[in-house]
């Protein structure tokens, strides 16, 4: 049995740079088992598997695992997989169904190989946790205790389908010499996968107004997190200085690594509750070939 596969980065539209990105656009017939075996193979953040939709209406399902567990929803295998269906199909607009939900993509091509895709959150971001041990958290990360917090900004456990442990810090600085404990981690970053989202705002970058670096779920740090994103504007929402309106943002992922990744925000609010959110970012294909399965 053989599958044909392409390599992508995405939240990019440079080559070698983003996060990669398997995609396997034909994998129906295939097993669970076999898909984390894959995904394993290939060893990237993750890894995602198209399949013929269930609805006749939407484009494709979609599945994503890492190297050791299946995700319900991540953004950039998202981002990636929108970018790969309007190529090949010539579209402007993707459905793709998710274990999350549905998800639909506006899709932009901008030549053969690269594509940017923006999507509604399926699942806005909300609260799901507390973090009040900032002592904890600053051994963890490697800082002092007053490095943490960032204008109105503090800790704090949100979701948008994966949850995440926001984290800000006073500034760039104190983001780009984080020295990360991932022994004591867990201890204090006990929610589901034990993943941590540290941020800061970037009054003084031109080019964007947040940066990040995600750790944990098993992939040590993490060039581009989407799903980190999308949890990020549940906190950005209750810190908007308004009850009804709309914020844009642009976010910084990765440039640590030497994987620079952008990645767009949008949310808006109505009445003080948060109603909308997105995220959006490029994609380019880097790479194909074929999977030898053996049988």
């Amino acid at each position: 049995m053989k599958l044909p596969y392409l390599l992508l980065d995405v939240f990019t539209r440079e080559r070698f740079k983003g996060n990669p990105l398997a995609v396997v656009p034909k994998a129906d017939g295939l097993s669970d088992a076999q898909m984390q075996t894959i995904a394993k193979e290939f060893n990237l953040s993750e890894t995602v598997f198209l399949f013929k939709p269930a609805a006749e209406r939407n484009t494709a399902s979609l599945r994503i695992f890492t190297p050791y567990q299946e995700l319900p929803f991540a953004g950039h295998p998202t981002i990636g997989s929108a970018v790969v269906l309007g190529l090949q199909h010539k579209l402007n607009a993707v459905r793709m169904e998710e274990k999350i939900g549905l998800v639909t993509a506006l899709v932009d091509r901008l030549d053969k190989s690269v594509g940017e895709a923006r999507f509604a959150l399926p699942k806005l971001s909300s609260r799901v946790g507390e973090i009040d041990d900032m002592l904890g958290i600053a051994q963890v990360l490697g800082i002092n205790v007053e490095d943490i917090g960032c204008d109105l900004y503090k800790p704090g456990v949100f979701s948008a389908g994966v949850p995440f442990h926001l984290v800000p810090v006073r500034n760039a600085e104190v983001l780009a010499r984080l020295s990360v404990n991932h022994a004591l981690k867990p201890k204090i970053f006990t929610h589901d996968r034990h993943a941590v989202y540290i941020f800061t705002l970037t009054p003084e970058e031109p080019d964007n107004d947040i940066a990040a670096r995600m750790f944990g779920m098993g992939l040590g740090e993490d060039p581009g997190t989407g799903a980190a994103a999308a949890a990020l504007i549940g906190l950005l929402a209750e810190n908007q200085p308004f009850a009804t309106g709309q914020s844009d943002f642009v976010l910084r992922q990765g440039h640590e690594m030497g994987r620079p990744c952008r990645i767009t925000l949008q949310l808006r609010k109505e009445n003080d509750a948060l109603v909308h959110g997105a995220i959006g970012g490029q994609a380019i294909i880097v790479g194909e070939g074929t999977l030898d399965l053996g049988e």
